[in-house]
């Protein structure tokens, strides 16, 4: 699959999303430590895919480059999925670590993707933003237009409720990893599950 091509709509034309474009906005969070990931989706509880792509168990079923700051690193000897803590597998558990994923509008995400590849997680503090800004939103709806109209998306923060903009500073979050402060995206549809999440590992 990884030669297969998909329409994006950029800036009212349409261009092609496959591999060099995936690369390229995933290239966004190379100054961060960040990770970025896409399995298949093979439940219709889409919890247990979100693990897999967690432990490191599964690829990307388009063959696409992701982006893993721990690849090679000591620690995934002793805990593969390191540094999230992963989904418990029984129903309390599980409850218990969705109910720290709020569900946000499609409207929300590319500014939330672009909010995770700044400075401290913060747009006030990205040196140049406004010079930034377009190519960074470029980017973001690249990595969008990958989960179709009809998928679901989910954040660690209740940040601005209903109506996020993850442009104003966001103040709280509920960890998903062994950090006191992280921030990411869960995108799931009908075939794949993605991550794209950033640490504060200070």
């Amino acid at each position: 699959m990884s030669g297969e091509i998909e329409p994006v709509r950029r800036r009212g034309r349409e261009a092609a999303l496959d591999a060099g474009a995936w690369t390229a906005a995933v290239e966004m969070y190379r100054n961060r430590y960040s990770f970025v990931a896409v399995g298949p989706r093979a439940h219709e509880d889409w919890l247990p895919d979100v693990a897999a792509l967690m432990r490191r168990e599964v690829a990307d079923p388009r063959g696409w480059s992701g982006r893993d700051p721990e690849q090679g690193e000591e620690e995934l000897d002793e805990d593969p999925s390191f540094p999230f803590r992963v989904p418990p597998a029984d129903e309390a558990g599980a409850a218990q670590w969705r109910s720290r994923l709020f569900e946000i509008p499609r409207r929300a995400v590319v500014r939330l993707l672009v909010m995770l590849a700044t400075d401290a997680m913060d747009v006030s503090r990205q040196y140049g933003f406004a010079d930034r800004r377009a190519g960074m939103e470029e980017h973001a709806r690249v990595i969008l237009s990958r989960f179709p109209e009809g998928s679901r998306f989910f954040t660690n923060t209740r940040h601005g409720g209903d109506h996020p903009d993850f442009y104003e500073r966001v103040t709280g979050c509920w960890p998903m990893t062994q950090y006191t402060w992280d921030f990411g995206l869960v995108a799931v549809s009908r075939e794949e599950v993605g991550l794209v999440w950033s640490f504060d590992a200070s």
